[in-house]
């Protein structure tokens, strides 16, 4: 809803698009990408845009910019007002006033937002300086300013530092001083938090509601999680393949949703609480249970692990020894997954690359009954057999140069498994395992969605039988819906070959979903664990009740 002056009279829109048609430009010709969308956002209130990868929401993000790439994307037709003012008739100096200026945008990925070889406040200066009639001192005093307006501590400190100094929430809050240093009538915010943590998740919506109330900036948010929908949004646009499906009030959209898309994207949704009365996962499939030999003993067994950087034997041999790992001691049974959660530099990410002996460390880890210490690289391959690895981003962790079926059958060629017939047969069974069709094995990485490529990696994990794998926030960048299917897959794989799962998350309703036991880290060490009924029911530590008290819930009601 438009929001009314004292006088009564509706506020004119800050942003009114209208019609909108975006074409991809392609050897064959013109593709329509962006078709007849129209939107409004009245000062003071936030705008939520949802939908799955590939919907829109970027593309109508950068046409409101005017930032798409020549030569692949260009505005077809429609109109796109700023208070009034058709942004798509301006020229490009003009539109280097607007951006900035009266819009501004924040990305998903801070540190490629960034420049790396500038400092914090080099970057905050060249913004300031850009849009405002500041100079010396007040440039510098302005850049102090908003650096505490965004909750930055020491922000004199800050200034001389480089982005890489700063952690994943740091650089977010600075790309949101940056964006509002100028004080803009529009924020674009594109998937601001999706890689965050949801503590530090928590922070940024909360900011971001605070900058609204003091600033009055009109916000459009751009994510597929519904969470946030439920706790940013004044109103709610759903997008589909380049089209509006459906909008309405935010409490209107989470009550009733008149689309079925609408009506798919919240039943997606992992609510923290739903399997409140269970000790494990939900079963997915109707397959009998697999029963497990009497007195097996745990698939991965680790005590006293250590990691540390800085000394001879640690990660690096330069410079001030620091313990990322400390003490870390836990046990995996064949069938079961544990739950590793904690923030960012919790040290989970450590943790699982060191019980398959992929950096140093000290301890004791036992993968299948087999000692890691002291292995050399051959006495390791056959134990690396029993344990795989499924790593975030699928894009980068596949070779872009071969083929899957390439990709899935290299782990089999290296231990000289099967001969290039079998291989081929068991790829094929693979694909058909993990839900792709085994005619997709002579195309490449870039050819599938991010879904599709996360399936891919899960079937080349699967292709020495392992008994193990770490999964590493391997669904966090995955679309709601496409995150549900990879988890049920995950489980439907558990039931059927007892795999164990070291499950490595930030997101505690995905973690509640698919653990049997919770371990929580933080600072390197384990704070917190059992099963997952005391996890969640019941937790002791108050760093773990807010963890849990982060995650968004798809509820409006709640946040109103």
């Amino acid at each position: 809803m438009i929001a009314g002056t004292d006088a009564g009279a509706p506020e004119r829109p800050v942003l009114e698009i209208d019609d909108l048609c975006v074409d991809a430009l392609t050897p064959e010709g013109a593709r329509r990408v962006i078709d007849t969308v129209s939107l409004t956002v009245a000062p003071r209130e936030t705008l939520c845009i949802a939908g799955e990868s590939g919907s829109g929401k970027s593309v109508t993000a950068l046409s409101v910019m005017r930032l798409l790439p020549p030569g692949s994307l260009r505005i077809a037709s429609g109109a796109i007002r700023l208070d009034g003012r058709d942004l798509t008739r301006l020229s490009e100096r003009a539109m280097r006033e607007v951006r900035g200026g009266e819009i501004a945008m924040i990305f998903q990925e801070p540190m490629t937002s960034l420049n790396p070889v500038m400092t914090i406040g080099a970057q905050l200066f060249e913004a300031i300086r850009q849009h405002q009639a500041a100079e010396g001192a007040s440039v510098k005093s302005r850049a102090i300013a908003m650096l505490d307006v965004v909750h930055i501590g020491e922000a004199p400190r800050r200034l001389l530092q480089y982005p890489h100094e700063l952690s994943g929430g740091m650089r977010q809050r600075v790309m949101i001083a940056m964006a509002l240093s100028c004080r803009p009538k529009l924020l674009l915010a594109d998937e601001p938090t999706t890689a965050l943590d949801v503590t530090v998740q928590a922070q940024i919506l909360s900011l971001m509601r605070e900058l609204k109330r003091e600033f009055g900036t009109a916000i459009v948010l751009i994510t597929h999680d519904m969470g946030v929908v439920a706790q940013m949004a004044d109103r709610v646009a759903v997008m589909q393949h380049g089209r509006l499906v459906e909008t309405g009030p935010v409490e209107a959209i989470f009550a009733a949703p008149r689309q079925p898309y609408t009506q798919e994207l919240l039943a997606a949704v992992p609510r923290l609480g739903a399997f409140r009365d269970s000790d494990g996962p939900p079963r997915v499939t109707d397959a009998p249970p697999l029963e497990m030999p009497p007195r097996t003993g745990p698939i991965l067994f680790v005590r006293g692990l250590e990691v540390s950087y800085g000394k001879p034997g640690g990660l690096f041999r330069a410079g001030k020894p620091q313990a990322a790992v400390t003490d870390v001691s836990f046990e995996i049974r064949p069938g079961q997954t544990l739950g590793l959660v904690g923030e960012s530099g919790s040290g989970k990410s450590t943790t699982g690359k060191a019980v398959l002996g992929l950096i140093p460390f000290s301890g004791e880890v036992t993968i299948a009954g087999s000692p890691l210490q002291g292995l050399s690289n051959r006495a390791m391959k056959p134990v690396r057999r029993k344990a795989q690895m499924i790593f975030q981003d699928p894009y980068a962790s596949l070779d872009p140069r071969m083929t899957v079926g390439a990709a899935i059958a290299e782990p089999m060629l290296i231990h000289g498994i099967g001969t290039p017939a079998e291989r081929r047969e068991r790829v094929a069974d693979l694909l058909r395992r993990v839900g792709l069709s085994p005619d997709l094995a002579s195309r490449y990485p870039h050819e599938f969605s991010g879904g599709q490529r996360q399936r891919i990696c899960i079937a080349r994990a699967l292709a020495l039988e392992p008994g193990l794998i770490v999964a590493d926030e391997s669904v966090a960048a995955l679309d709601v819906s496409v995150r549900g299917r990879v988890l049920d897959l995950m489980l439907e794989l558990q039931e059927t070959m007892g795999l164990a799962y070291l499950f490595i998350s930030h997101d505690m309703a995905v973690v509640e979903r698919m653990s049997h036991h919770v371990a929580v880290m933080r600072h390197g060490r384990i704070v917190e664990a059992g099963t997952r009924r005391e996890i969640f029911d019941s937790p002791r530590e108050a760093y773990t009740r807010d963890l849990i008290a982060a995650v968004p819930i798809p509820d409006p009601g709640l946040y109103r």
